[in-house]
């Protein structure tokens, strides 16, 4: 008996999720669509000053989109996004300042979190690259050989 209550269970979960995921887009709330989600900077002057990226958005919903804040994960990040609402149909930016001097050199991949009033309230934006410390030894290694330059 308590396996087929189980089994109702899971068939029961089983069919909210696929009602859920079947359901349309809410026409009474803002949309938040993105051009594009990450950002590869490349390589960086670790003391060549701080480097900027957009990232270019459109309210596709059919109320102003209100952006509430933005998160990251790191110091060495700036943002700035509309302070005012955005209006159906309307676009607009989030700009992301990347501080080099403030992080280590080397890899770097670093989140940004958009929290707004969309569908989709919680946006995840990425930024990477490669902070150079000049003057540094670079070092390649390619299939089992280092090559060292200076």
């Amino acid at each position: 008996m308590r396996k087929f209550a189980l089994l109702l269970l899971l068939l029961a979960g089983g069919t909210s999720i696929q009602t859920r995921a079947g359901l349309p887009r809410d026409p009474e709330k803002a949309r938040l669509t993105l051009d594009h989600t990450s950002h590869d900077f490349g390589e960086v002057p670790r003391k060549g000053g701080n480097i900027e990226h957009g990232f270019p958005f459109t309210n596709d919903g059919k109320v102003p989109l209100v952006i509430v804040r933005a998160q990251t994960s790191c110091t060495c990040l700036k943002i700035t996004y509309p302070k005012r609402p955005v209006a159906p149909g309307s676009s607009d930016t989030i700009r992301v300042v990347y501080e080099p001097h403030k992080s280590e050199p080397g890899s770097f991949n670093k989140l940004i979190q958009i929290f707004s009033n969309a569908e989709n309230s919680r946006e995840i934006l990425t930024v990477q690259g490669f902070s150079i410390e000049e003057g540094a030894t670079k070092v390649k290694v390619k299939r089992e050989k280092t090559k060292i330059k200076n």
